[in-house]
This record gives C-alpha cells, structure tokens and sequence, in this order.
C-alpha cells in the first residue's frame, strides 16, 4: 500500500512521516502531497493568533475538546512554535500545554519550529495542513507564533480567524493601532477573569467602529482586505484556565463557517490562499533558479560594490537581471 493510500486510510504513523518529510522539504513528501492534493478542501482552517502571553494554546486546547464534543469532527492542530536565530531550534512546549487532548484518538497535534520565518508561521505550514486535510480532519486549528501587530499571514490561510488579547499586556490604545485586528474574523478577550478585562472589551470594540463599520478584514466573500458588508466581527470573553466563555466562542465560529458557506467566502478565500501559495512557491523557484544560473563570481561582486557602498542594492539587483537580457 502507498503513503498517499496509507494516509487515506487513517494511518496516523504514515501521516506524521510525511509531515516530517514535508517540513524538511524533502522530494519525496511534496510528491506524496501533490498525490493528496485532490483530496484536500474539506477541512475548515481556524486560525488563532494574538500577542505572546494571551494565553492562546490554553484556549486553542479549549476549543479543540469544545468542537471535538459539539460536531463529532476530527480535529487537527498546528502549533507553530518561534525558532531561536542562533541555533534555529524551537521548544514545541504546546504539547505540553495540551495534555489534555492526548488520550483523544479523534485529535493529532503538530508543533512546528517558524525556522525564521515572518508573518507568525512556518515555510512549510501550508502543505502541513493540505495533508491534514487530505488525513479526513474537519476541523484544522492552526496557532500562530504570536509576533505582535504585523502578524496576519494567517487571514490568508485560515477560513475563520480568531484574533486573541488579554488585560494588562499594556496601553488600551495599542489594541486600536494595532494592525492585526484588521486580519480578525472573532476577537476574544481571554483571562476576562482578570482585572481590566472591560476596559479592554471597550477598546476593541472601539477600533471595530473606528473601522467605519463594515468590517474591512478577512471576513470577506472575496480577497483579503475587500469591505465585508455581512459579517461583524463580534467582541467575545473567555477564561480558558477556568473553561468559562469558550461555548460562546465555538457558537461565533460555526456561525461564521454557515456564513462563508452561504455567501461563498469559502470560495473566495481557499482561491486567495491557494493563489498566495502558487505566487510563494513561484517566487521561491524563479529565485533558486536565477541564482543557479549565476556565476558565483556575478553575485559576488555586485555584493561587494553594496558593502563599498558604490551601489545601492536596488541597483545590483537591476544589474543582476539586466544580465538576462
């Protein structure tokens, strides 16, 4: 039987396998991927993300016993992890974080290092969760790195994106400024149990108007960043430690799933992730093949009049490629 067949029918062991190989960008896991690839589009991508310290793998571990109990789906995470820029290692704690899902068969666990990637994840995370959802998992969670305001790569990659805070992480007014909230689908208030957790509520909910009302983020039909005149945002709280206001929460997420299915935003969205990663991976190609077709010796001296300061490098680039002509 092959890897794709094995993955196909529910083998958990050929599954990790082939995460492994896929994360470390090996041949033989993109040729089972793309064998997989007709069978993903089933799943629900739900992206979590928010400043470091809001508590999310407390809360992600939370929704995922939530939405194991309520729908009866298969639910997958993805946890992705900071790498350390000396040694390019991660510590993964978020297993350790979600014991409490490791007796349930019905749930598998990634933790993935960002290996120096921007935008809160990894290279890889896009083909860890097209083999997941070619593993029949309904339900994809995927965690952010927790990067801070410019982190919004995940509304490219999620259908529904939960954007996380949390009382006493600083000035109420950077939750307005803060860029990332344009990337959310739900904002969740967690440890609501703590001191300020109104006055945090009341700032959110503050920047939602300063959006001038329709939300101008994810939530959309069609691309990313396109008004979305149907849905709003709602402002929720929860005390993930304690259990408290995740039913809530799981009410606004499946709320937001019928509402893409009716209005077609699933559609629109799995065709701008899809197209973000064609464009990632042409990019990526176009680059290891220029280079390949370069001299040593042409790179290398350009660099040189950019350490000189005789060029800027703008304008190596441009005499890299005028070369081509």
């Amino acid at each position: 039987m092959s890897v794709e067949d094995r993955i196909l029918a529910g083998d958990r062991l050929a599954l990790a396998r082939l995460l492994t190989q896929i994360e470390n960008e090996q041949p033989e896991g993109f040729e089972a991927l793309s064998k997989l690839f007709l069978h993903t589009g089933r799943a629900h991508l739900l992206g979590i993300t928010g400043p470091p310290g809001t508590g999310k793998s407390t809360l992600v571990n939370r929704l995922a016993l939530a939405l194991r109990s309520r729908t009866k789906e298969m639910v997958a995470i993805v946890a992705v992890d900071p790498s350390s820029p000396f040694t390019g290692g991660a510590i993964l704690g978020d297993r350790i974080r979600m014991r409490d899902l490791s007796g349930d068969p019905g749930v598998f666990i990634r933790s993935m290092a960002s290996r120096g990637a921007l935008g809160g994840l990894a290279r890889t995370t896009s083909a860890v969760v097209e083999a997941l959802d070619a593993g029949g998992f309904g339900w994809i969670l995927i965690e952010t790195v927790g990067a801070g305001q410019a982190e919004v790569e995940i509304a490219r990659t999620a259908h529904t994106t939960l954007v996380i805070e949390a009382p006493g992480l600083g000035d109420d007014v950077q939750a307005i400024k803060a860029g990332i909230l344009e990337a959310a689908d739900l904002l969740v208030v967690n440890k609501a149990d703590l001191p300020g957790a109104d006055k945090t509520v009341c700032a959110l909910e503050a920047s939602l108007e300063l959006a001038s009302g329709p939300h101008q983020a994810s939530g959309h039909p069609g691309q990313l960043g396109q008004p979305d005149q149907g849905w709003q945002p709602p402002v929720l709280q929860t005390a993930a430690l304690l259990g408290e206001g995740v039913d809530e929460v799981i009410d606004a997420i499946l709320r937001h799933r019928a509402y893409l299915e009716t209005t077609g935003g699933r559609t629109g969205r799995d065709r701008e992730r899809l197209r973000a990663e064609v464009l990632a991976l042409l990019g990526d190609g176009l680059l290891e093949r220029f280079l390949g077709a370069r001299k040593d010796v042409d790179l290398g001296l350009e660099l040189e009049q950019v350490f000189a300061r005789q060029v800027s490098p703008r304008q190596a680039v441009q005499s890299l490629l005028s070369r081509d002509r």
